[in-house]
């Protein structure tokens, strides 16, 4: 049985905490999002969704605990749980959004390539690519088995689920091209030096101002696999300045030959993105599926 929210308050903040104003926060697609303002002048952040599994929010709690034990900056976790009504939630510190500073990008850049270099142990069980639970890229459930192999993770866990979920938009002859693509994806891809926990979907609206003007990492999709999928995403929708990437490869240098595998890691959100709004996104994928699959 799931904690409700004012169960969750007491327990944090005492017998007598209260919610004694309540205003939406803009900004995101899936859920609902509020600023919590409680009786004794605290702050709080607190998203809710009336309609998901009930590991929804557990897991994306789970995903901010790793990032922030791998390094990254990210809202603490003060909770989650679900009300009578059915609606889950999860409470985390404010985070007040101030000017940027100077050097944020570099920040940025730093703070990723930290993460990236993070021992992954913990989250693999001894293994190397995965994460010890499934979890959620946006509403969609994505699984993490582990796997010895990030090639063998990519094609298994990633673009074989979401080429089956999308399935009806694509010809037959793009159903083949699909098919030959998953069979060789060792042609274009390669197992990476060592392993990273991922942000898994890290585009610019996934980051966001701290209140020390920092950037802050929210809503992640994690797993462990290559640091390379996350550098590709952050290409696909813009928002990334120059020195963001030359921070990071100061910091981390990517391998050689990235920029050939970028539209192949993004084929995994273009799959997303097709499943959740449709036929706008089709001709991407089948560009990239073309492109690789001859």
């Amino acid at each position: 049985m799931q904690e409700d929210l004012q169960t969750c308050l007491k327990r944090l903040f005492g017998s007598q905490a209260e919610i004694a104003a309540q205003g939406p926060v803009s900004g995101g697609d899936i859920n609902d999002a509020y600023h919590l303002v409680l009786n004794d002048g605290r702050d709080l952040f607190m998203k809710s969704h009336g309609g998901v599994a009930d590991d929804f929010f557990t897991v994306e709690a789970d995903g901010l605990k790793a990032m922030h034990e791998a390094g990254a900056r990210t809202p603490e976790v003060l909770a989650h749980g679900k009300n009578a009504d059915g609606t889950s939630f999860l409470l985390m510190t404010y985070v007040r959004p101030s000017r940027p500073r100077r050097d944020y990008w570099e920040n940025l850049g730093h703070m990723l390539a930290k993460m990236h270099q993070a021992d992954t142990a913990a989250w693999t069980k001894g293994k190397r690519f995965g994460f010890y639970e499934n979890n959620y890229s946006g509403s969609i459930r994505q699984k993490n088995q582990v796997n010895d192999s990030w090639v063998d993770f990519f094609r298994t866990q990633r673009l074989l689920p979401r080429l089956q979920l999308t399935r009806s938009y694509f010809s037959e002859d793009d159903r083949r091209r699909a098919r030959h693509l998953l069979d060789h994806l060792e042609d274009y891809f390669v197992e990476p030096a060592y392993p990273s926990l991922l942000h898994g979907d890290l585009w610019c609206g996934n980051v966001m101002l701290g209140s020390e003007g920092e950037a802050v990492l929210i809503d992640p999709a994690v797993c462990v696999g290559n640091r390379e999928f996350d550098i590709a995403l952050t290409r696909l929708f813009g928002g990334f300045e120059p020195a963001f990437y030359n921070a990071y490869n100061e910091a981390a240098p990517l391998e050689s030959g990235f920029g050939e595998r970028l539209d192949l890691y993004n084929l995994y959100h273009l799959l997303n993105h097709l499943h959740l709004f449709g036929r706008a996104y089709l001709g991407a994928v089948t560009r990239i599926i073309r492109h690789y699959a001859g």
